[in-house]
């Protein structure tokens, strides 16, 4: 496998999705999804230019953070993965972005854990657009007041939103979700204008195009990258 290539390609398609949605390239970030995979896949893709890297596993995330500061390799890092209150302290260490954010207390523990010497840690909150009981993330109504209680703390930056929608080959039912996210995330901005709002999180490797025209600001890929995820370990 030639993770420079699979990059290569995977920034064709956002430069494609990109022309069709009269955006520049510039205006849409690219991260890695790098859960299960080791840190030499990890390696490689910081070789070919790649230096945002997502991780679901509060763990294995630390553990592949620490390495890469051993080794003085400078990549910024992103929680994308449901939190438990009691890895809230490894997260606010470790990571440098939280995208899955949906409760005030998980907030509140990051604030306060996270260390004096660093930057606030930038977050997300978390949509549950397509509103599944099996994901994570608040509702759309709930939006505004946890981004209010998240203003207030000084250790934290909050910066925008994230969505993982349902599933589905229909290009309508993607851009549906899309635009609803696109719709909130405007929302944001207006309601909260002296606060950094400038990052809309989703699209994936399905979905990626939808997610551009709907003024995705992020995708994150994982599997065109890096190859299929393997869980055995």
């Amino acid at each position: 496998m030639n993770i420079q290539q699979n990059l290569q390609q995977v920034q064709q398609q956002i430069q494609q999705a990109c022309q069709q949605a009269n955006r520049t390239i510039s205006d849409v970030s690219l991260l890695a999804v790098s859960k299960t995979k080791p840190v030499e896949a990890i390696l490689q893709a910081y070789q070919a230019g790649q230096r945002q890297f997502g991780e679901n596993y509060v763990q294995e995330g630390v553990e592949k953070i620490e390495y890469f500061e051993r080794h003085n390799v400078d990549l910024e890092w992103h929680f994308i993965g449901p939190l438990q209150s009691n890895k809230s302290r490894l997260v606010a260490e470790h990571f440098d972005w939280m995208q899955t954010l949906d409760r005030a207390k998980i907030a509140d523990r990051l604030n306060d854990q996270r260390p004096h010497y660093k930057k606030p840690l930038n977050v997300l909150i978390q949509i549950n657009i397509s509103d599944e009981s099996s994901k994570s993330g608040i509702q759309p109504v709930e939006m505004l007041d946890l981004a209010k209680h998240i203003k207030n703390l000084p250790h934290l930056c909050l910066r925008g939103l994230m969505a993982i929608p349902a599933p589905t080959d229909d290009i309508h039912q993607q851009k549906h979700a899309f635009m609803q996210m696109q719709q909130l995330f405007q929302q944001l901005q207006c309601s909260l204008p002296e606060c950094q709002i400038d990052t809309l999180s989703m699209g994936m490797s399905d979905d990626l195009t939808a997610a551009i025209e709907c003024g995705s600001t992020m995708v994150r890929i994982g599997t065109a990258i890096f190859g299929a995820r393997d869980y055995s370990k």
